[in-house]
């Protein structure tokens, strides 16, 4: 990477969380992290996102970090499957719709209708709203009037950074996750924008990289800024891709990225576009070169909080050799899926196997289990070799981590502290990235190779019985 600003501002916008972190891009360290929930609005046409608090808290915490560490530029990076459209005066024509609101049978019928191939956009038919496709169809369908005003259409986060230039973009990590909007192989959108009569609505493609332009005078000023100070805003990047970045530049293939967060997602850098299956939740997503890279996903941080949300904090964070091994003896176990509709068994419903009278760390540790299970199963979609690298809240689980290497049979290496969707995203601003994967220990295995074999062999054969 090129030297690039000394400390990068990053807004941050997760499903669930949002924050604002200062980067020091020399040392990769995170100076200062300001965090507020990510609501749902339920009144209005549908669900939405609530993008008047997002933008209160967003120009509250540039604020507080103008001063002390300061910013020399920002950088965005936001969840995908959401856009903004936008009338003709840069406004909210919508509200930005969640991507967790479901369609009617009949939307969904007609949209099926006119969605390109998987071989055209590896991006497969998902649930709800999870292609950002659909959601245009549906408010194209469904709100005629209020669309008719619709004069640019953005991916989400080009929308926080056009607000901070009047500069407003789309850009490829965010047309290429699952949006049927976008076409990896000829670098180009879909033919569904034009099905859906949106080509002259689409904002032009930008790099990730890009600087849209410098903060705008007004923001200068109500942050408490110098008046002649200019403050570079780069165009910004998907959050699973981000997390990607500091890999892509410091890393040679074949190695998997696992980006834990509200979603698992998994990148198979040097894996195989062709093994793809777009019923189990496996796709292309594009990286900030505009490169395709086989993925898959499951909702596994979602799974989590929903699974252990009863049990008590002592039992959450038990991980006792003798426990595991008697979880794994007695063949106790959790069958796919917790949050059905996605992941690679996206048609099951989840059920416990002999968990009768279990302990709370019994299923806490068969939790952990699961979720290991799931994301090897997800890697192994994408045939992809290598070291597998775990970065988000996943990296601090130590028996996820010595279970996924036992069950994947790869190194596993843990990437605790910073989120890399706040490290990437900061990266868009130049600096080099930080060799954290270097100095990560690998994570040793789980139990014995002969216990391991039968509690994954039996899993699968389950789910096989089930399906």
């Amino acid at each position: 990477m090129t030297q690039g600003a000394g400390k990068v501002a990053v807004f941050d916008v997760g499903k669930t969380n949002a924050k604002l972190v200062v980067y020091d891009t020399a040392s990769g360290r995170e100076l200062v992290s300001h965090r507020m929930t990510n609501r749902v609005v339920s009144e209005g046409p549908y669900p939405h996102y609530d993008t008047d608090a997002l933008w209160a808290f967003l120009i509250a915490s540039l604020k507080a970090v103008a001063e002390t560490p300061g910013f020399d530029a920002i950088s965005v990076t936001t969840h995908g499957a959401a856009a903004a459209l936008l009338d003709a005066q840069g406004e909210l024509a919508l509200p930005v719709l969640d991507y967790e609101h479901d369609f009617s049978p009949e939307i969904r019928a007609d949209y099926d209708r006119i969605r390109p191939d998987f071989a055209e956009t590896f991006s497969p038919r998902l649930s709800m709203g999870l292609n950002l496709g659909a959601q245009l169809h549906y408010q194209t369908t469904t709100f005629p009037d209020e669309f008719a005003r619709v004069r640019t259409i953005v991916t989400y986060a080009q929308y926080w950074s056009g607000r901070l230039t009047a500069r407003f973009a789309t850009e490829v990590t965010s047309l290429g996750c699952h949006t049927d909007l976008w076409n990896p192989a000829l670098g180009r959108f879909s033919t569904l924008v034009e099905a859906l009569d949106l080509s002259g609505l689409m904002a032009p493609v930008h790099s990730a990289f890009e600087a849209l332009g410098p903060l705008l005078a007004p923001l200068v000023t109500e942050i408490g800024l110098e008046a002649d100070q200019e403050i570079p805003v780069h165009c910004g990047i998907h959050d699973s891709n981000a997390s990607l970045l500091p890999h892509l530049i410091g890393r040679e293939s074949p190695f998997s990225v696992v980006s834990t967060g509200t979603w698992v997602v998994s990148f198979g850098v040097g894996g195989d576009l062709g093994r793809l299956d777009p019923a189990r939740d496996t796709l292309a997503n594009v990286d900030a070169y505009g490169r395709a890279v086989p993925s898959a996903r499951f909702m596994g941080g979602r799974e989590y909080e929903m699974l252990t949300s009863g049990l008590e904090p002592a039992q959450a964070e038990a991980s006792d050799a003798a426990l595991i091994q008697a979880v794994i003896a007695r063949g106790m176990m959790l069958l796919p899926s917790v949050v059905p509709g996605c992941g690679p068994f996206p048609g099951m419903t989840a059920a416990w196997v002999s968990a009768d009278g279990a302990s709370g760390a019994e299923r806490h540790a068969a939790i952990c289990l699961y979720l290991a299970l799931m994301t090897r199963e997800s890697l192994r979609l994408l045939n992809a070799g290598g070291p597998i690298l775990v970065e988000g809240p996943f990296a601090k689980n130590g028996l996820y981590l010595s279970a996924l290497s036992a069950f994947s049979g790869r190194s596993v290496l843990a990437l605790e502290g910073s989120t890399g969707t706040s490290l990437g995203a900061a990266l868009l601003a130049g600096g080099a990235a930080p060799k954290a994967s270097e100095d990560a220990a690998v994570v040793t295995p789980l139990g014995t190779p002969a216990g391991i074999e039968t509690y994954q062999r039996l899993w699968l054969e389950r789910i096989a019985a089930r399906c």
